[in-house]
């Protein structure tokens, strides 16, 4: 029988990434920390069995496909004091009503960024090679291109400007300090002295889109960034240069971006677009100097499990009356995610 003296825990998210987020193992782990029905994950907080448990919840864990925490679902749990999110951003997932009681919330974004930035830095490798454009020009011709061919291909001195220090913007910088190559950072938050530290040369915008080889984009999605990389701006990035997005797709405009690559002037490696995903006429699908993907950076199958550790963690620094490692402010989320 669980402890009646722990505190009650409730889920609500997609039932599906239960299992991968909490593999048996931290399931137990969890069930020592709190009292837990694993067998309820609630997707409607209107639901009666979800207010039942509600009723009684002090935590609530929760993850992709949690309905939006507001008035209503605060109004059932009237013992809730912590909200520990298994996934990224909980921007639209509270609503004001959960800063305006006072409870405090986490979030496992900075576990999220490391796949993020792990397939941001093997793009970065690979586009440095022309991996992805050799690739094609190897399935049409099936002949090894000529020696003078690879003329400016490597990653030796290779141009790169990274746009945002965010969680996986520094984790970015932070992979690719072992490599020979020139890294340029653009963050309005970040001085000279930090971004030497973060082992990048701090530029404006408009000069990292015209000196980098290679632009990845890193930026959090709010109102000040949407569009940043709009038709002008888009215009500065050099000839033959490429631009890598695992961000948000509202940060770059879609029929500028659709042009640029229509065009053949720049290259691209799109994990995320706007829309998402894009329709199926979109000619991003077909064009050879385009890298698309479904929105894999982040978490995916066993990368699941360091999200779910994450919670896990965060509770037992609650049980000893410790301050939460990834505690999320309302006052973080005017320049974050």
């Amino acid at each position: 029988m669980p402890d009646p003296q722990l505190p009650s825990a409730v889920f609500a998210m997609n039932p599906v990434h239960l299992p991968e987020l909490l593999p048996p193992h931290l399931m137990a782990r969890l069930g020592e920390l709190v009292r837990i029905d694993s067998t309820l994950v609630v997707q409607d907080f209107t639901d009666p069995a979800a207010q039942a448990a509600l009723a009684e919840a002090e935590v609530l864990i929760t993850g992709w496909g949690c309905p939006h925490i507001g008035a209503e679902a605060l109004a059932a749990a009237p013992r809730l004091r912590t909200v520990l999110h298994a996934a990224g951003s909980v921007r639209s997932l509270v609503g004001e009503e959960v800063w305006q009681r006072g409870l405090t919330v986490s979030s496992a974004v900075q576990a999220n960024a490391m796949p993020v930035a792990e397939y941001t830095l093997a793009a970065i490798l690979l586009v440095g090679k022309d991996a992805f454009g050799l690739r094609e020009r190897f399935q049409s011709e099936r002949v090894y291109p000529a020696p003078t061919d690879y003329a400016g291909i490597g990653n030796l001195g290779r141009r790169v400007g990274i746009i945002g220090a965010s969680r996986v913007g520094r984790r970015v910088l932070e992979l690719l300090r072992p490599f020979d190559l020139s890294v340029s950072l653009y963050d309005p938050y970040v001085d000279k002295t930090e971004a030497a530290s973060l082992g990048a040369v701090p530029m404006s915008l408009e000069e990292l889109l015209r000196t980098s080889d290679i632009v990845s984009l890193h930026a959090p999605d709010i109102p000040q960034t949407y569009r940043m990389l709009d038709r002008d701006r888009l215009a500065l990035i050099k000839d033959g240069g490429v631009l890598i997005n695992t961000s948000r797709g509202a940060l770059i405009d879609p029929e500028a971006l659709t042009d640029e690559l229509v065009g053949g002037r720049i290259s691209a490696v799109l994990d995320v677009t706007e829309p998402e995903p894009l329709p199926a006429e979109s000619p991003l699908y077909r064009l050879p100097n385009v890298f698309l993907t479904p929105h894999i950076a982040g978490s995916l199958g066993n990368e699941l499990e360091r999200l779910g550790r994450t919670v896990v963690d965060e509770l037992t620094r609650l049980a000893s009356g410790l301050q939460l490692a990834h505690e999320v402010r309302r006052a973080d989320l005017v320049i974050s995610a």
